[in-house]
């Protein structure tokens, strides 16, 4: 073999070592510091509108069923306060929040006891936002109950999913 061919295999063998040493460096990197999280409202910049008129027109329905005290008190936001989404926050819009592994959902959970389309969080026509589990193998939780039928979400109170918690805020 001349001495052109073993230097151009050296080489070779050099760069995928080096591709692999970089891959493996890349993996370890992510198990570290996990995926980054990007904030839900900040992708949707642009239909910031559609849903502002959404918003808008539930507000007299909830004036004409409680007066102005309920909708002071109501929560605006869902916020992330323990697992590997901490600090995630989604605004209520009046919109169905999904959650789960499922890339659809509307908050995806990076959790292994959770299940692709764990619970799902809803106002009722009362202005009430309702938990439901939909048949999760791990379950979602109130407090420390366990749900089996859509169940009122007091303000603060923490709503769990494996090792994530969800509380209602205003």
């Amino acid at each position: 073999m001349s001495e052109l061919t073993l230097t151009v295999m050296r080489l070779g063998f050099l760069a995928v070592l080096w591709l692999f040493v970089i891959v493996a460096v890349q993996v370890i990197r992510s198990d570290l510091f996990g995926t980054r999280v990007t904030q839900r409202g900040s992708r949707r910049g642009g239909e910031a509108r559609p849903q502002a008129r959404q918003q808008a027109a539930p507000a007299p329905r909830q004036q004409s069923g409680g007066g102005g005290r309920q909708r002071r008190g109501a929560p605006s936001k869902l916020v992330v306060s323990e697992g590997t989404l901490t600090g995630t926050t989604v605004a209520l819009q009046g919109q169905t929040i999904s959650l789960g592994r499922a890339h659809d959902s509307t908050i995806v959970l990076d959790d292994d006891y959770a299940s692709s389309r764990h619970a799902r969080i809803y106002p009722d026509r009362d202005g009430q936002w309702i938990v439901e589990d939909l048949g999760s193998t791990n379950g979602t939780y109130l407090d420390r109950t366990r749900l089996t039928t859509p169940t009122p979400v007091p303000l603060g109170a923490p709503i769990r999913i494996g090792k994530t918690v969800i509380e209602l805020r205003k």
